[in-house]
């Protein structure tokens, strides 16, 4: 009589599987369905999967190692899950305790197995491989693996708890060091692209990790006792520590900026804001010029510095129909082509190290504040009475400073005060503001409804904060220096409030008219000629062309 299959499906990723396949398979003969998530194999795999019954293949890129056994998961036949590699062979007694496990059916459970790894045919109980012990069956509707791409892992729900199982699932891991090499650099690659912005990393630490790693597997993990097997598997470990922090250095080194400048009729104090762009020691690859209706004279200074500038320049405009800042911001977003943004005002003189002090603190998922220091009315019109307005050299010691302290640049002070991590939202200003595009986008960017001064801002970072961004206040260094003008028009600030309570309320993380109305114009502009790109202003009102150089 035939042995009743066990009511779960064994979910396993697959490409180029062919060399354990088939014994891996016969060993999952008593489940009713074996789930191959295939994601371009080019040798026998599917036909030696198609030789057995209980096997079922679906298709799929590859989105990392996180995702693709959810999604495998997701497509099974049944809810209890045996995850499984293609290069693992379960004994006997580990099928038999998975079939108790499931005929139990206690979903909130969780199961462990012990895995044995080989190395070139021998089992190696060193290198940090033994024990090995791997929560891999599990009820889907009440666990699951997390969305990291490389080094993913179950996670637990509250109310689960964990058992294991009886049996070993033998680990065919590396035939020999190619293997091994293949293997450090696709997960050191993966590492680098899933963490690019998100961690620090440099040459020294690289070094640093790739060292303490031999160290500890092939000393304190006893990869000295396997010989010339266990000198090989503590180098290749260190090789593939070193490789990920090299390989992460490296992605964030390559980070490309895009300043934002907003402004409004005020020619002759972008000019100057320009010059300082200019004058930084990390140069932007862009910068974009996010005009709320000015008029021609505005044209003019910006032509006039496209020229000369070392720098692609954009001047997105549209028509004047009152204070709608938001909406000029979303049109420089959707214009950017860079990783980082940094929003800044028409009239923020910037400090030669700014961008540097930007860039030395982004991150993914964090909100960055930067320093505003405000100058007289009488300095500011001093500053701009000189006709060939040269850029002026604004610094602590200045003249017509408030709140001298603010204008201190202290890189390491700066670090040691930095108030990471918190969510409020008042003292917010897009005067001196730095995010990820990415991050942007994820709000669908500022609120569009917003028309006259006031709370943009402050909705905008709200939502960011409901989607998981953390703010970080960029303290005597990010510095810029604030030209005085008149109090702007205040009589829309009612309803401005109102809409940023109702995002605080709903805790909303996108607004229903945001950046996303711009990209697809964006997009279309984006295969101008390099020399001498049109950007064309909505409503069809007027087209300016500005010089790439």
């Amino acid at each position: 009589m035939p042995t009743k299959k066990i009511p779960a499906s064994a979910a396993m990723l697959v490409k180029n599987s062919e060399r354990y396949l088939a014994e891996v398979l016969a060993a999952l003969a008593d489940f009713d369905e074996v789930l191959l998530l295939d994601n371009g194999s080019t040798d026998r795999t599917l036909e030696i999967a198609a030789g057995f019954a209980n096997v079922r293949v679906c298709k799929h890129g590859f989105t990392g190692f996180g995702p693709m056994k959810n999604l495998a998961a997701s497509m099974a036949k049944h809810p209890w899950i045996f995850s499984i590699d293609s290069d693992e062979v379960p004994d006997a007694e580990l099928i038999a305790s998975i079939r108790a496990a499931v005929e139990h059916n206690d979903p909130n459970t969780v199961y462990t197995l012990s895995r044995l790894n080989h190395y070139n045919g021998r089992f190696i109980k060193a290198c940090g491989w033994y024990p090995d012990i791997l929560p891999r069956l599990y009820h889907r509707n009440y666990a699951g693996f997390n969305n990291r791409r490389v080094h993913e892992s179950l996670q637990l729900g509250p109310k689960n708890h964990v058992r294991s199982l009886k049996g070993h699932l033998k680990h065919y891991s590396f035939q020999n060091a190619e293997g091994l090499i293949q293997k450090m650099q696709q997960y050191s690659t993966l590492y680098a692209e899933e963490n690019r912005y998100r961690k620090t990393s440099s040459v020294f630490k690289a070094v640093l990790h790739g060292g303490t790693s031999f160290l500890k597997n092939y000393f304190l993990k006893r990869g000295i006792f396997y010989g010339a097997d266990g000198l090989i598997i503590s180098t290749a470990n260190a090789q593939g520590s070193y490789y990920k922090y090299i390989k992460l250095y490296e992605h964030n080194r390559n980070m490309s900026v895009s300043l934002i400048i907003t402004t409004y009729n005020r020619p002759d104090a972008l000019a100057l804001v320009l010059k300082s762009a200019l004058a930084q020691t990390r140069l932007p690859q862009e910068i974009i010029i996010a005009d709320d209706g000015s008029d021609r004279r505005t044209t003019e200074v910006v032509g006039k510095f496209a020229r000369v500038s070392p720098v692609t320049v954009k001047h997105t405009w549209q028509k004047d129909e009152g204070f709608r800042a938001a909406q000029s911001r979303n049109r420089a977003i959707a214009a950017a082509s860079s990783d980082y943004l940094i929003i800044i005002d028409g009239d923020m003189v910037l400090d030669p190290s700014f961008i540097a002090d930007h860039i030395a603190v982004a991150r993914k998922g964090r909100l960055i504040q930067g320093t505003r220091v405000l100058i007289s009315q009488t300095r500011t019109e001093e500053i701009l009475a000189d006709r060939l307005l040269p850029l002026p050299d604004l610094s602590f010691y200045s003249g017509g400073i408030k709140k001298r302290l603010s204008a201190l640049r202290l890189t390491k002070l700066s670090k040691l005060i930095a108030k990471r991590g918190n969510r409020k939202h008042k003292g917010i200003k897009s005067c001196n503001m730095g995010f990820f595009r990415d991050d942007a986008l994820a709000v669908n960017g500022f609120n569009n409804d917003f028309v006259g001064w006031g709370r943009e801002d402050s909705e905008f970072a709200a939502r960011c904060y409901h989607n998981g961004m953390k703010r970080h206040n960029l303290k005597f260094a990010g510095v810029a220096y604030h030209l005085w003008h008149n109090e702007a028009e205040r009589a829309a600030l009612p309803q401005n409030d109102a809409l940023l309570e109702a995002t605080l309320n709903e805790k909303k993380t996108r607004c229903e008219r945001g950046v996303d109305e711009f990209l697809e114009t964006a997009a279309e502009q984006g295969g101008d000629a390099p020399k001498l790109s049109r950007v064309s202003h909505d409503l069809g009102t007027r087209n300016i062309f500005c010089r790439e150089l």
